[in-house]
């Protein structure tokens, strides 16, 4: 089933097939009141944990646990979008080069498609044929090593994947190695190492998610395993850290990881997800050092909030309650950075990943 025709932009949520889930859904966005229409499935996979969508907006593209041609690996599944209607067609799948895919980037000229391996400690990157299928890996990456939390950093877990504005450099956070790795991608869909191999993090800290500043001068990681959020200044593909904090509040003695970032769109602001204080902080960008100043936490409503995102005009937060099934809506205050929330809420089943389409 479609979505109705009132609002302005798609939504696809991707999600883990527990708890009654069955894949991917959809829903729609009123971009002027923060409203969501009704929810139905746009497609029956298993456990589609990220979702990413091709700079045409013709195709989605999203990883599940295993793949029916290799049993051994995780596998990247590939999807028609009727921009009219929101319906996905599935296309192909193709093995995503390991275990346990959790993170997929697209780059800028829509020709490759890079995953995040997290279990088997790789990343590797598909080809995108002309009609959005996707080609076998052409380049894996296998990464090697732990760190010091015996329980989560006995190995490598790339845990996101993200290509800079310039199509060029790649950034790997490893949360099982307390490292950002930097690659370059090649036009033949192959990786080579960056004149800087990786930085380190604090020991403990666990990399999860990364984003970019808008002026490509500072670029930004949250830390799963000791919540916090460090910032670097970008230079060449270089990062350098420049200042590391909290994203919790000092008597907060709960347990807490953090999940998801982005940078505002006006580069004014960065947000994090903390899940277990069930909450989005909020910093602001000093634009002339790219160090950050906390701002303000608001509570998202619902419990162990992961993936959030923000719509195209910055107008809006979208935020993916996993653990008690919701998705809110939240009006951003573009001078303030602050949250509010709409009073919008829809029911997804144990949502995790988050996107957003125009709708043609």
């Amino acid at each position: 089933m479609g979505v109705s025709s009132e609002g302005n932009l798609l939504l696809y949520f991707g999600t883990y097939t527990e708890r009654g889930s069955r894949g991917i859904y959809l829903s729609q966005l009123d971009i002027s009141s923060g409203r969501m229409g009704p929810v139905s499935l746009a497609a029956k996979i298993d456990s589609p944990s990220f979702l990413a969508i091709h700079p045409t907006g013709e195709f989605l593209y999203a990883v599940s646990g295993i793949g029916k041609d290799s049993p051994t690996m995780g596998s990247v599944h590939s999807f028609a979008i009727d921009r009219s209607t929101g319906a996905l067609s599935h296309m192909n799948q193709q093995p995503s080069g390991g275990e346990g895919p959790c993170h997929v980037d697209i780059d800028t000229t829509g020709k490759h498609l890079l995953v995040a391996n997290y279990t088997g400690g790789s990343v590797a990157v598909l080809p995108i044929n002309r009609d959005g299928t996707l080609g076998g890996p052409t380049d894996v990456r296998q990464h090697n090593g732990n760190s010091v939390n015996i329980e989560r950093q006995e190995g490598p877990h790339p845990h996101s994947v993200n290509l800079d504005p310039n199509n060029r450099f790649v950034y790997v956070a490893d949360l099982g190695l307390d490292k950002v790795y930097v690659y370059e991608l090649l036009a033949d869909g192959t990786l080579k190492q960056g004149e800087q191999l990786s930085v380190d993090l604090n020991a403990g800290a666990g990399p999860r998610h990364f984003d970019f500043h808008p002026n490509g001068e500072y670029a930004y990681v949250i830390n799963e395993l000791d919540s916090t959020v460090t910032a670097f200044s970008l230079d060449g593909g270089k990062l350098d850290p420049i200042q590391t904090l909290p994203t919790l509040p000092e008597e907060f003695a709960g347990i807490n990881y953090t999940a998801d970032i982005h940078v505002a769109k006006s580069g004014r602001f960065i947000y994090g997800s903390n899940r277990g204080h069930d909450s989005i902080v909020i910093f602001s960008v000093d634009e002339n050092t790219g160090k950050l100043t906390y701002v303000d936490r608001e509570s998202t409503r619902g419990i162990y909030p992961r993936n959030f995102e923000i719509d195209p005009s910055g107008l809006l937060m979208l935020v993916a309650n996993q653990d008690s099934d919701t998705i809110l809506t939240f009006n951003i205050d573009q001078q303030a950075g602050t949250l509010e929330r709409t009073g919008h809420v829809i029911e997804v089943p144990y949502p995790v990943c988050i996107q957003l389409v125009p709708l043609a």
